[in-house]
């Protein structure tokens, strides 16, 4: 097999500039594979969510049991990304990475054939398995790839697809469903699914394995049923309303323990599941908070704007899509920018100027009405999308820029478990937020002075959501009052949204401690790297 890059020793490229500020064509191609497999795991988990409710009239389901095919993929994936650091060294990258490629593409295909919710439920799992490992991998082979000095505009991009992802994903699963069937938000994986393979199988250096590490199996027996258990209590949070129902309490307990009792245990095998010694590093201890506080704030507050636009406006699925736009085209600006200066004067600064700029963005969004002009919402959320560009890589760059290539897939993979876990828990929080701001507004029966009954004990503001798609609605509620409605609903996503400013306002203070000066690696020939920042 001809192989467009030879690998030096260490899995960098035999044929790239170790000390070239750009990057060349060799590394260009890698991340061709890598982007191209990320794409395809981040655009699924938007695409599939616009098609939930055509999920309830295809297998005549509830939304709690629709609601599964998203939480069965995330539980996937939060289960096989602690493995995925092991994996790495003891197979290779590529080997690997392929494996991941074949088996999301396979799960898209099994997929498409579901003849009922049980088998997409059980297929979405086959697919995260595959999918759960390619973000985590593809860090590592860029990182390898391009060398320390580079992490930053390798950040940017593999940044590129994180935020394609929700961006594409609604336009794209809108289309397929209005133009073809449910059938293509997942047959559409299988060419590019080809594609990312041959492509992989050409460009990806070859494997440097080490199979002299032991695998961790009292680790993983602890920590992979600890994630799953706890992000399924958390998932179970807005289905059952509140953090006391047995099914959240319970189950979310079970995982919080078998975590806690993986951090005693991770400090005793020499090779670890996931490597705690890590946190030895100042530079990625602070990142790892930082990270964690950004993505229960961001990636929480995300859904809300597509919902805002959906249920508060009454906009199709594509055009909530098309509005989300301007997101990621200030990301899309910052982001290179953001790379290129993290590499050059190190990550500090640029990512306390991320976090203001996307708090002013999320900021807009606390007064928003019901009928807040988006010529006033669209520049906030382009705002928003600056600030993103510029906080989330260089903080990955923060965290991995002074790991040795040995330790740069373990990082990866705890970086991904951090963000994981920390968006599936700012999910669920603004769910239930959002949900208890609906439910706490004036009902019918209020509003009308008519008695309390099971039709007329309803929230104004979930009355004006559902009348969007029920005529019943429109001929049993005055228009005065489905006005109202909306107001009120307007008034919950603001408030929802005053929460996630606050949040990302406190993110300022874990990533004041990230470095101001551009990070040094000092490493001598053969020697693990130590850890050195220049203040």
């Amino acid at each position: 097999m001809s192989q467009d890059i030879q690998s030096a020793p260490g899995g960098v490229p035999g044929n790239v500039d170790p000390q070239s500020d750009k990057l060349d064509a060799a590394v260009l191609k890698i991340a061709g594979v890598v982007v191209l497999g990320a794409i395809m795991s981040i655009l699924d988990i938007t695409v599939v969510t616009v098609a939930l409710p055509t999920f309830q009239n295809e297998f005549n389901a509830s939304y709690a049991e629709v609601a599964w095919t998203m939480t069965a993929y995330t539980l996937a994936l939060a289960t096989v990304i602690p493995l995925t650091g092991w994996a790495a060294d003891r197979f290779g990258t590529k080997r690997l990475y392929m494996i991941a490629l074949t088996l999301f593409t396979l799960g898209s295909v099994l997929c498409s054939l579901a003849g009922g919710i049980t088998e997409l439920v059980a297929f979405r799992v086959i697919q995260g398995l595959g999918g759960g490992m390619l973000m985590p991998l593809g860090m590592t082979i860029m990182t390898r790839a391009a060398g320390p000095h580079r992490i930053g505009r390798v950040m940017a991009v593999l940044g590129v697809p994180m935020l394609l992802g929700p961006i594409l994903g609604p336009i794209i699963g809108g289309w397929l469903i209005e133009s073809l069937t449910w059938h293509w938000i997942f047959l559409i994986n299988l060419p590019i699914g080809i594609a990312a393979l041959v492509y992989a199988w050409r460009v990806l250096p070859k494997d440097s394995p080490e199979p002299s590490e032991s695998f961790d199996w009292t680790g993983m027996l602890l920590l992979s049923p600890g994630l799953a258990l706890f992000l399924f209590g958390v998932s179970s949070i807005p289905e059952e309303g509140t953090i006391w129902a047995t099914k959240v309490l319970v189950t979310a307990a079970i995982g919080a323990v078998l975590i806690v009792a993986f951090v005693f245990h991770a400090f005793r095998p020499e090779h670890p599941l996931v490597d705690l010694r890590l946190f030895k590093h100042r530079n990625l201890t602070v990142a790892v908070i930082t990270m964690a506080a950004f993505a229960v704030a961001f990636f929480g507050a995300s859904i809300l704007f597509a919902a805002y636009f959906l249920q508060v406006r009454g906009e199709s699925t594509l055009m909530a899509g098309f509005l989300l736009v301007p997101q990621g085209v200030g990301a899309m600006l910052t982001m290179p920018i953001g790379g290129m200066l993290t590499d050059k004067i190190g990550p500090g600064k640029i990512v306390l100027t991320g976090l203001a700029l996307t708090a002013a963005g999320m900021a807009v969004f606390t007064q928003v009405a019901a009928d807040t002009s988006y010529w006033i919402l669209l520049p906030g959320l382009f705002v928003m999308g600056l600030g993103m560009g510029l906080t989330m890589m260089p903080t990955m760059t923060a965290a991995l820029a002074t790991l040795t290539d040995h330790t740069i897939a373990r990082g990866s993979t705890l970086m991904n478990i951090v963000q994981q876990v920390a968006a599936s828990i700012g999910t669920a929080v603004f769910s239930v937020v959002l949900t208890n701001q609906l439910s706490g507004g004036t009902t019918l029966a209020e509003a009308t002075g008519a008695p309390a009954t099971k039709e007329t004990d309803i929230p104004l503001a979930g009355l004006a959501i559902e009348s969007w798609d029920s005529a019943r609605i429109l001929d049993m509620v005055p228009a005065n009052l489905l006005r109202q409605g909306f107001a009120e609903a307007a008034d919950a996503f603001g408030t929802t949204f005053v929460l996630a400013t606050i949040l990302i306002a406190l993110t300022l203070i874990p990533a004041a401690f990230l470095p101001r000066k551009r990070i040094e690696r000092d490493t001598e020939e053969g020697a693990a790297a130590a850890p050195v920042v220049m203040h």
